[in-house]
């Protein structure tokens, strides 16, 4: 079995389940759902911003649309996160509960490296794009 032709439609699913519990994270933040029981204030810092970007970051992963500038800016939340908010808590991210926020981080790093794979908007365009054949 050829593992080579596994890896683009691995990488879109690993991309889409990534994209769609960032997602979830941030549609709990701003409108209490997923499991919130009430949404964060509006505007409050760091929280209802860090939801925006998990709603807006992870559908647009989910869909593989600018892939690779939403996962950098969703990888860079979930440092902050990370850094700014549990890791001075305690030293490891199982005392500090960063663990998510150091997965997200990494996990999006590897898709902004990777790409959104073939199952894809992105893919879907650059399709597009090389169709059209200049007269």
């Amino acid at each position: 079995m050829n593992a080579q032709r596994l890896t683009g439609p691995f990488l879109s699913v690993f991309r889409i389940v990534i994209g769609l519990l960032f997602s979830f994270h941030g549609l709990g933040a701003i409108f209490g759902i997923m499991g919130r029981t009430e949404p964060v204030p509006f505007g409050e810092w760091p929280g209802w911003w860090a939801g925006l970007i998990e709603m807006v970051c992870g559908a647009l992963v989910l869909l593989g649309a600018v892939t690779r500038p939403a996962a950098i800016l969703a990888s860079g939340a979930m440092a902050y996160a990370y850094f700014v908010v549990h890791q001075p808590q305690a030293l490891f991210p199982t005392q500090n509960g960063g663990v998510e926020a150091a997965l997200y981080a990494w996990a999006f790093l590897a898709v902004a490296v990777l790409g959104a794979g073939p199952w894809s908007i992105d893919a879907l365009w650059h399709r597009r794009s090389a169709e059209v054949v200049p007269a």
